[in-house]
């Protein structure tokens, strides 16, 4: 009889032979590059964009999630979050994932001191606790001077420092981080993969969708390549990201 080994890291997610279907009406052209994601019926696109993805993640690893414009790794984030509802098959998550990426929604009107106050609440934080911490979001953020100015006044590189910086203020067991690093300048950058690192180590699962192999390769202790809705390839982070760059 097999038995479980005590000391192997917690399953903390796990997606089986994941399936999403998009419908859309055809607007009488198919681009070649996805062709082989669409069907056609009367007149409806069917976007087939996972294709059987089946995989389980650990505690304490950082996932690298790799592919090419309209691969399907930001679907595939939205179906571990529970924002995206499978076709068929499942996701199983030990705790309700944090989904953050780069639009996800801000209310432009609002400061950015609000919406630090807003974030903290969506993420489960007691107003307490984010005053408790509000100095230290606005530090981590770099933004001291324009925290009181609202969000439509900031640039795209500007909301998203603000954003992962509200994530990273509370610890979570599965974090989904979508292109939230690629618009940030090269100090951020740099502070943000350390605080990955941290969260990774605190017995948590991060996810990372990038198209900077650099920031893969600096963050990730595995990587996953999605191409065309299915999974290509999942293993060591160098041997993923030679075979994907090979491909191109």
């Amino acid at each position: 009889m097999a038995t479980t080994d005590p000391d192997a890291p917690a399953l903390t997610v796990v997606v089986d032979d994941l399936h999403v279907d998009y419908k859309a009406y055809a607007s009488g052209k198919t681009a070649r590059n996805q062709r082989a994601l669409m069907t056609r019926q009367r007149g409806v696109r069917v976007v087939h964009a996972l294709k059987g993805v089946s995989f389980v993640a650990h505690e304490g690893e950082s996932i690298g999630v790799i592919g090419h414009n309209g691969s399907g790794k930001s679907t595939l984030m939205r179906s571990i979050a529970g924002l995206t509802t499978a076709t068929s098959g499942a996701v199983y998550a030990a705790s309700r994932p944090a989904l953050l990426g780069v639009n996800a929604a801000l209310i432009s009107d609002l400061s950015g001191e609000k919406n630090v106050m807003l974030g903290g609440l969506a993420l489960g934080h007691r107003p307490k606790e984010i005053r408790e911490r509000y100095d230290d979001i606005v530090e981590f953020s770099g933004l001291e001077e324009f925290i009181d100015l609202p969000m439509k006044t900031y640039s795209s590189g500007m909301q998203a420092r603000l954003r992962f910086s509200i994530a990273q203020s509370r610890d979570h067991q599965v974090l989904l981080i979508d292109e939230a690093l690629a618009v940030g300048d090269k100090a951020f950058r740099a502070k943000s993969e350390a605080r990955i690192r941290e969260l990774r180590e605190q017995a948590g699962t991060v996810f990372l969708v990038s198209h900077s192999m650099r920031s893969i390769m600096d963050t990730c202790t595995r990587v996953i390549w999605i191409d065309h809705g299915n999974l290509k390839m999942d293993g060591d982070p160098r041997e993923v990201v030679d075979a994907y760059q090979a491909s191109k």
